[in-house]
Parts: structure tokens; sequence; C-alpha cells
């Protein structure tokens, strides 16, 4: 059977020790800046330097996070980072952004690209549109089930990885703004202030509808090797070096067909959420999947559990398997030879052998010395020796010649071996060419930069620009259409409704949903439906709706859920002939603004904006969906309300108050479009805040300006 690599946490270097120690394959690290943790420790300078060079002599790949999006400010420090760890002769960059993955691809070729699972891609389309943004592996979302695994992988030869052990979010990766918005704490900026583990109630007041239990698969590595998945993640970048020491161990025993059930008690006693569970995995949704820390689960990390866990990585393991060859001639000094992963090294004594007064050395007494290879990392794997009859030599002289020929094969094994790094860039603001690719395959592109000044990105003036507007149902539509350039209704509408708005000699288009997952084939269905009604755009919140969409000859829409940060991000939907592009509510309308596009760009402009997209609907807990009706919400522990809505197999937990920027014209003019979301406005609402944005009134009543002008960290 196919042997899948062990993914493990390091946000500290004893982290990394506990999981090199302990059998991790690869580790996952993040540098001070860029990365989705970045309040751990994380590594710089030297620090970087010594621990990519203690996992490579251990045969240990080092994958460096650099997964938050990135503005155009940033984009030359992005590049210093990736310049860096070039130099440091890292393996890997796992990325969120599309546009310094792009400028990566150009940057450094030879340095692999995953794509992180803040990029939101759920289904086989997806993963083949990363494909060809040249990602050679994608991080999949924790909320796939094992057969919708099974079809992602029947259908790519890109590397697949997935989270078998550690917390999961209750919101998709890469979808969430509830800590943006309510703190100016960005996940995607790798600040999260995790409020969801705070009361959110769908019932009595003070229940945590929001916070899941941990994730463990450790049950089903087999399967999961057997599916074919490249990669085991382990989550928890974090946490102690007590907890990756036991996860690994744990996994590393499960892969190795004995589990350790001791370990296994211990990892659930301490580092849980009132125990684990694997229902996304087993497709099996509901309450029994949510838990919250307990004073239990606390007081069960004592002293000596962890200090039994901590013995599991101090000191080094014998991992790393050695060839020895001994040579002994009479009147010549004897010389070993070391041989690991194609390094071979020689060394010679200084003494020479003796003729033997009693007992001559032998092969079998050699290797038993040279086996000694205690609190090293190596152990003897082949052995072979040349000696002449009837010498001896001092055991202390054996010795020695293991010690040095090791220490100089562990020197040889760390030493760094750069990545290429091209250094073109001069400007923070960037585009993407499409180039061909040098040999056969899909086009590969590539990041060049070009200038621009701010009288490029002016529009109109002070102009309010033209209404996309979104809609959930009928009586929503507005019956006053000046100023709306688009009108979306949502993808899985009745047909009738479709029919009603074009006889009104409205030409609709679709928005796409967010979560899709195993239901790809369904929007490909309705995607053709519209198709055949006369709908011709699309627009799509992801990358999966954004491939689907394009194979069913929609023109497609970039929507605000794509995150996009940046002018290289831009240019890459560009290079996919996306025509229009609602920039990240994570900006600032000034940052938005200054983004360097050849195509319409827009802002969200108005509406309750999904703070969360969840798989596991929260309001199950305590009622059915005939109690709900689509008309529940959740109230968090100062009694404000935030309303739930279920879309398509998942739930978004919508903003308990709109942003409002009607009176914000001045700012918004810059913009192609800006978007009016309607979800729980009634038609009079409709009517009266599009009324309100064509005469630029100010708002009244509870509203937010949400991102627009504070922005994120």
């Amino acid at each position: 059977m196919r042997r899948s690599e062990l993914l493990a946490p390091a946000g500290t270097p004893d982290c990394v020790k506990a999981a090199v120690r302990c059998g991790a394959d690869a580790v996952y690290l993040g540098t001070k800046d860029f990365n989705a943790r970045r309040n751990a420790e994380n590594f710089d300078g030297d620090t970087l330097q010594n621990t990519i060079a203690y996992c490579h002599a251990g045969g240990v790949k080092v994958h460096i996070t650099l997964n938050t999006l990135v503005s155009d400010a940033q984009l030359p420090a992005a590049l210093q980072v990736i310049r860096h760890v070039c130099a440091l002769g890292a393996d890997v960059l796992i990325l969120q952004d599309l546009g310094l993955a792009a400028l990566a691809m150009r940057c450094a070729p030879d340095l692999a690209r995953h794509a992180s699972t803040q990029t939101s891609v759920q289904t086989p389309q997806g993963v083949a549109l990363l494909k060809d943004l040249g990602f050679s592996r994608a991080v999949l979302p924790r909320e796939l089930t094992k057969d919708e695994i099974k079809a992602i992988r029947d259908s790519t030869d890109l590397e697949l990885e997935v989270f078998i052990h550690g917390a999961q979010c209750m919101c998709v990766s890469g979808q969430c703004y509830l800590s943006a918005m309510l703190g100016a704490r960005s996940g995607n900026r790798g600040l999260c202030a995790q409020p969801c583990r705070l009361a959110f109630s769908a019932g009595a007041p003070g229940r945590c509808d929001l916070s899941l239990k941990d994730l463990s698969l450790m049950d089903h590595l087999d399967e999961l090797t057997a599916l074919g998945v490249d990669s085991f993640k382990i989550e928890g970048r974090m946490k102690r070096p007590e907890y990756v020491a036991a996860a690994v161990t744990s996994a590393r025993a499960a892969m190795d067909g004995s589990p350790n059930p001791e370990i296994d008690a211990a990892l659930k006693a301490v580092f849980s959420r009132s125990g684990f569970t694997d229902g996304y995995y087993q497709n099996e949704r509901g309450p029994a999947m949510f838990g919250i820390r307990t004073k239990e689960d606390v007081t069960a990390a004592t002293a000596d559990v962890l200090s039994s866990l901590r013995r599991l990585y101090d000191k080094e393991q014998p991992r790393v398997p050695v060839d020895f060859y001994f040579s002994m001639a009479a009147n010549e000094a004897p010389s070993l030879s070391v041989k690991a992963r194609s390094i071979t090294i020689h060394v010679k004594g200084d003494a020479l052998p003796e003729p033997a007064k009693t007992a001559p050395l032998t092969a079998d007494m050699l290797r038993q010395r040279l086996a000694k290879c205690g609190g090293t990392r190596f152990y003897l794997s082949d052995f072979d020796c040349d000696l002449d009859d009837g010498l001896m030599l001092p055991a202390r002289c054996v010795n020695d010649l293991r010690r040095q020929a090791l220490e100089a094969l562990e020197e040889r094994l760390s030493s760094v071996k750069q990545v290429d790094f091209t250094d073109e860039f001069s400007s923070a603001h960037c585009s993407i060419s499409e180039q061909s690719a040098c040999v056969a395959g899909p086009p590969v592109h590539t990041a060049t930069y070009r200038a621009h000044t701010p009288e490029q990105t002016k529009k109109s003036a002070g102009k309010m620009p033209k209404f996309h507007v979104f809609v959930r149902d009928a009586a929503q539509i507005p019956t006053d259409f000046s100023n709306v350039e688009k009108l979306f209704l949502p993808l899985e509408c009745e047909e009738n409704l479709v029919e009603s708005v074009k006889n009104r000699g409205i030409l609709p288009g679709v928005h796409l949903p967010r979560g899709i997952f195993g239901r790809h084939g369904d929007v490909e269905k309705l995607l053709r439906r519209a198709k055949a009604l006369g709908i011709e755009t699309a627009i799509c919140p992801t990358l999966d709706g954004v491939a689907i969409a394009k194979k069913c000859g929609m023109t497609v829409f970039g929507g605000f859920s794509l995150n996009i940060f940046n002018s290289a991000a831009v240019s890459v939907l560009e290079s996919i002939d996306v025509k229009a592009i609602t920039l990240s509510p994570e900006l600032t309308l000034a940052q938005a603004a200054a983004i360097r596009t050849d195509v319409p760009t827009g802002v969200w402009g108005y509406g309750r904006l999904p703070l969360m997209l969840t798989r596991n609907c929260p309001i199950r807990n305590v009622k059915t969906c005939a109690q709900c009706k689509n008309a529940s919400f959740l109230t968090d522990r100062k009694g404000v309300t935030f309303p739930v809505r279920c879309r398509f197999g998942c739930s978004e937990m919508l903003n308990s108050r709109p942003v409002d920027l009607a009176d914000k014209a001045q700012a918004l003019a810059a913009f192609d479009y800006i978007e009016l979301h309607f979800t729980t406005e009634s038609p009079a609402e409709v009517r009266e805040t599009l009324d309100r944005y064509r005469k630029g009134t100010p708002p009244s009543g509870e509203f937010t300006r949400g991102l627009a002008f504070r922005g994120v960290e």
C-alpha cells in the first residue's frame, strides 16, 4: 500500500522537535508575518534557518505558511519572505492569496505551491482550476465527506491533503468574516479572535451553537490512504508541543497498523472539547458534532499527563537509516564510510590496528559497536566490512570513528539547498500575464508588475455607481429599475420567476451559492437550465463556481467571497476570463479604489454581510427544519441577534445589521458598480433602500459601515 505523508503543525521550535522526534514526515510553520496564525510564536532569522536545517537532517520537509490575504502595499514584503525561505531551502509554500501565488510562481518556479484550505475549494471542478493556476496540491476543507473526497481524488492527479486531527471552525475556511466585522481582526489575515467559541445561542441564552468538537479521523487513516490522499494534516500551530507529540505519535501508530490506546486516551483527555468528532467525514452532521472546552477538559491536563507526553520527544529518536562500511588492514589506519539519502561520508582513524593478544575484532563485534548510535537520529541499516584476520582495535577508536562520521553526516544532511528566486519587481502593483507553458499542459499564469497612478482608478467623481441588486425571493424584486445595471436571482429559483422578470424586459443573472460541496452536479444542471432560459451571467462566490460556470458557457463575474485583496489577484481572475470582480469586503474603500484593473470592479454597498458559511446548521441544535422555516436567528451574549438562512444544503449566519453606504457616493464613485444585497428585507424596505441610494440619503435605524473605512488588521 502507498504511504501517505504525515504533516505536523509547529508554532515554536519545541513543537518542531516534538513533530520530528515523534515521526512526522513534514512540518508546516509560519514566519513572523503573512500567515494564518500570526499570534503564534512563529519563526524568523536564525530560528527559521536552524529549524529548516534540523528538519532536513532528519529527512523532514518544511512547508511555509503564507496563507493570508496580502494588500498591494504588502506584496514587496511578502516577496521578500519568499526570497528568504528560498535561500534557506524550504520545500513548500502554502498560499491563500491568488495574486501572491501567481507572483511566487514567477519568482520561485521550483518551489512547490500548495493551495491552502482558505481557498475554499470544495469540488472536482475547483480543484482542476487550482491545477490550472499552478498549484501542485490542494488542502481540502474539513467539511467534506468520504465520498466527496473520493470524487475529487478520482477527478485529478493533483496532490490532496486532508485534515485528520485538531480544532475545526464552524465556518468553512476562507468564508468567515465574523472576527473581522466584530473587531477588525480578520481570519483571512491571520488574526482571528475566535468569537465563535463564545455564546451564540439558537435557543436558551448561553448556548455555544457555533462551537464544534475537535476533529479526529485517526480511525480512518487506512481508508484515507486507500482513497489516495497524499498527506494527513494535523491542526494546531497555536498548541503546545505536548499536543504535537501526542497527535503525531497517535497518527504514526495508526498509520503503522499498531494503534497506541494509552496515547489516544491522553490525547482525548487533554486536548479535546468533550471528545472528538468525525461527523463531516461520515456524513453524519447534527448536534452530536458540537462541543465546548469544559472545566473537566481543562483539569484533565494534569502535570503527570503532560510530563508523560513530554517524554515522547525529550531526546532524538533513531529514524534515519544509515549504511555502514568499515575497513581495517594491517599497518593502515582504519576507515569508516556511512551513507544516508545518497550522501556518503568517509573518515579515517588516528590509531593503527594491533595484533590481537586474545580475541581479534570480528564482524559481529564491530556491528554491535557501530550500532550504538544512541542520542542521535541515526540507526544502523546495512552493514559491511573488510577486516584482516588477527587484528584488534580498541572500542574507543571505533566509537570515535562512528561519532565523527555521524556528525559529518548530520552536517551534510542539514546543509542548505537553495531554491532559485528571480527578483524582477520594484513596485507593489501587479498584474498577471498568461504565458504558454514550456511543456505540454494547461497555461501557466505568471506575474509581472505594472505601475499605475491614482488618476487611472477614478470614475465619475461624486456620482453613485450603477447597482447590482441581489434578491432571495420574488417579493424583493424592485419595480423601479433606474440605476440598476444587473439583477441577480438565486441560481435555484423557480423557472417561472425567471420568466416573470424577463417579461418585464429585464434579463437577470444568477448568483451561485457559496457552499456547493458534493452538489456540483446540481449546480451544473441549474446553470444549463439558466443558459437555456437566456440567462448569460453568473456571479460566482468561489473558485468552484467560477470553474463550473465557465464550463457551462456563462459570462462569469467574481463574487465578494473570492477574497480579492490586491491587484495581482484581480489580474489572475482577468487571465481566466472573469468579466467583473467584486473586491474583498475586508478592504477599505480607499484600498479597493487603488487596485489596478482592466475589468469592472465593485464593492459590497448594502446588506447583511454573511459572516459565516456553515455546513452544519446551528439552528438544528434546537429546531427541526420544519420548525425553523428558514427564518431563525442566533443570539450572542449581549442579546444581539444574527439571522441564519439556509441555502443549497448550507447555512449562512448574517450580520445583525446591514452595511449601509447610501450617503457615501463620493467614496463609492471610484467603482464601476456597487452590490446591494437583500435578504431579510420586506418589499417596502427594498424600495426605500433603493430610493435612498439613488438620492444619497443617510441611513436611519440600525446599520453599520462595515469595514469600508476602518479595514482590518
